[in-house]
């Protein structure tokens, strides 16, 4: 006899995003968008165009393809001229979720897989203070 499982939400979204991945620049949009939860679309401009020096249709081109990913929702709302719409943001996914696949993803890509090599790298190159360590330490003991 064969059971099913029960689908995971959180773990549907996952896949959803690791088959379309984030860019990089979709990144500093997304960071945007989680740090505010709920945003319009010439907020984002106004936050990242000076940042970064796009053009303000780059960065909605971004946002529509977050939208496009699943990784962003997009509300459309009546401006002040009929004709105007303002585009409001919210994220679909946390940033913890886009970590986790994207750390997923890196890991397997650089370092095969190996979680302690990764590890091991950030820890020997990454100027770590004592602080850090312990709090290193004391992280791991709890896994």
């Amino acid at each position: 006899m064969f059971y099913r499982r029960k689908n995971n939400p959180v773990k549907n979204r996952r896949k959803k995003v690791s088959a379309q991945k984030i860019t990089d620049a979709q990144w500093k949009v997304m960071h945007v968008v989680w740090e505010h939860q709920r945003i319009s679309a010439n907020e984002v401009v106004a936050e990242v165009v000076p940042e970064t020096g796009w053009s303000p249709n780059t960065v909605r081109t971004l946002l529509i393809r977050l939208v496009e990913k699943g990784v962003l929702q997009v509300e459309k709302e009546r401006g002040k001229e009929k004709e105007y719409l303002n585009c409001i943001y919210t994220p679909l996914l946390t940033r913890e979720e886009c970590e986790a696949v994207h750390s997923q993803s890196f890991l397997e890509r650089v370092f095969a897989g190996n979680t302690s090599r990764l590890l091991a790298h950030f820890v020997k190159d990454g100027d770590l203070t004592p602080e850090q360590v312990k709090e290193l330490k004391e992280q791991l003991d709890q896994f």
